[in-house]
């Protein structure tokens, strides 16, 4: 195994986001997989029907006991929830300031559910000072820019004022959302500027997208891969495990296969 990624995420009972997305895909990955759970949530492909959260300092213990014994190349930092969490997630980070996060901002499911409060939104921003990346999907940027997206060209002047405004090193805009027939992502730093954009696939199999994006390009980062090369195999295993997902579940949030056939 190659590459170490502590994933601080909450648990998804049907399988195909959050913890156990996360797991799969660091282990699809040839990586080893560790876990702070920070809440529980009963759900399946028709949607989220009770989140209950850890207590921060079980969160907290979760994460030292990780990084104080086996350690990390990576964080990848997922569904938080409340401030509590989020002060204890931030408090346990200044402790380990030499490792890299990559934050996957969740604050609405594919669903529609919220899984961040009001309060946890504003407590969020403090951890922008440990980011490495930040992965926005395009409803999250409307909440983390205060403005509403359309285009293309409106996705990428809010991701980069989110990343001025927070000193982010990489900002992903991942513009699922848009409307037409493509799915176009920004990578931004205050260097470069790139654009990944592929047809979309029309298809009901898109459950824990976000989660498995942020977790693949986490253990790409831990394997050593540059940033940009990251998130091009990255959207590549994603685009994979749609296409090769699996008949399962009666709702429209049904998963993703994230056992597929990897790239040699």
């Amino acid at each position: 195994m190659r590459g170490r990624v502590l994933i601080v995420a909450g648990s998804d009972s049907g399988g195909g986001a959050g913890i156990q997305a996360d797991i799969k895909t660091v282990s699809a990955f040839g990586g080893f997989a560790m876990t702070a759970i920070t809440a529980v949530t009963a759900q399946n492909t028709c949607g989220v029907s009770a989140i209950t959260y850890l207590s921060p300092g079980m969160v907290a213990d979760q994460m030292r006991a990780v990084l104080d014994d086996i350690g990390a190349d990576i964080i990848k930092i997922g569904m938080l929830g409340n401030a509590e969490i989020m002060e204890a997630v931030w408090e346990t980070l200044e402790r380990y300031p030499t490792i890299r996060c990559v934050i996957d901002p969740v604050m609405i499911a594919t669903s529609g559910a919220r899984l961040m409060t009001e309060d946890g939104e504003a407590a969020f921003r403090r951890l922008y000072a440990h980011c490495f990346m930040l992965t926005p999907n395009l409803p999250e940027l409307e909440i983390l820019s205060g403005r509403a997206l359309t285009t293309p060209m409106e996705m990428q002047a809010a991701a980069a004022e989110v990343m001025r405004q927070h000193g982010l090193a990489w900002v992903l805009a991942k513009g699922g959302h848009l409307p037409g027939d493509n799915v176009v992502d920004i990578l931004l730093s205050e260097q470069q500027e790139q654009r990944f954009e592929d047809r979309k696939i029309e298809t009901s199999h898109t459950h824990g997208t976000g989660c498995t994006l942020a977790s693949a390009i986490a253990i790409c980062l831990a394997q050593g891969e540059v940033v940009e090369r990251a998130v091009e195999r990255s959207r590549a295993y994603v685009r994979r495990a749609i296409l090769q997902a699996p008949p399962y579940g009666k709702g429209n949030a049904r998963p993703m296969n994230h056992m597929n056939q990897n790239e040699g």
